[in-house]
């Protein structure tokens, strides 16, 4: 009864975690670029009453034993990189990755982040930077007269100045890739850091190994999808509640014991 107690408790904390993670990813339902997270959880150790197989007479065997399981632990929480829906808004800076790989910023201490969010804007220097200003890298600079930017597949970027009809090609940028995007660190404003779990980054042209093509004048959404997140909300609170009566069971089960002898 008193393990019965602790394994139930284990149970609570691994649903109210789960509830945490199922929160974080409905606040962020209409957050362009989000990545939805996922909880894992694993069986923790179990104690051996009688180890399956053991000999119990002369020639014969245990089939199953008896093993008591001690509960459950949360093992990692998943970030999966499916790409999110495309909305169409005409915007020249706003730019989505159409595949694999993440655009690459410059924080104010010189490390590279990585985000999928697009939506770009200019500083007053004329650079494209995100909404906290971080630029881009390589840096894309602007000219003051520019009257029309085109941003192609590729990455190429092309400006039409004013008093010109030509267009002038004035950088390209880069895209990153990882083996395995979940081990990168996310750190908040939509970014994300290299580790030791994610490889280090492979950067080039979008639309070449297996990086993405980029498409102007668009920007991604969250992959949340709130149906399937507001059942699995359901799914951990009746999960939490059943704990709770085990251990109320439980504690009832040890009264009742108590009271045995008055």
């Amino acid at each position: 009864m008193i393990r019965s107690l602790f394994t139930a408790a284990t149970g609570m904390h691994a649903q109210s975690l789960n509830v945490d993670v199922i929160s974080n990813n409905l606040a962020n339902v209409n957050t362009v670029g989000y990545k939805r997270g996922r909880a894992d959880f694993q069986d923790l150790v179990y104690q051996t009453i009688k180890a399956p197989g053991a000999p119990s007479g002369e020639g014969v065997q245990l089939p199953t034993g008896i093993q008591i399981g001690l509960g459950v632990k949360p093992v990692a929480v998943q970030k999966l990189f499916t790409q999110g829906d495309f909305i169409n808004t005409g915007n020249d800076l706003d730019l989505v990755i159409e595949g694999d790989g993440f655009f690459q910023v410059a924080r104010p201490d010189g490390t590279i982040a990585y985000t999928r969010a697009g939506a770009f804007k200019l500083d007053r220097d004329g650079r494209i930077v995100t909404s906290d200003g971080y630029p881009l890298e390589p840096a894309i600079t602007i000219p003051s007269d520019t009257t029309k930017i085109t941003i192609a597949s590729d990455g190429r970027v092309t400006v039409l100045q004013a008093g010109s009809t030509t267009p002038v090609e004035i950088g390209t940028i880069e895209t990153a890739r990882f083996i395995n995007p979940a081990g990168l660190q996310a750190i908040g404003k939509n970014l994300f850091l290299s580790t030791d779990a994610s490889g280090e980054a492979a950067t080039g042209t979008p639309g070449t190994e297996g990086r993405g093509n980029l498409n102007q004048g668009f920007l991604e959404m969250s992959n949340v999808n709130v149906v399937e997140e507001l059942a699995n909300l359901i799914i951990a609170q009746r999960a939490y509640d059943l704990n709770s009566k085990a251990v109320q069971a439980s504690d009832e089960m040890l009264q009742t014991a108590a009271a045995l002898r008055r």
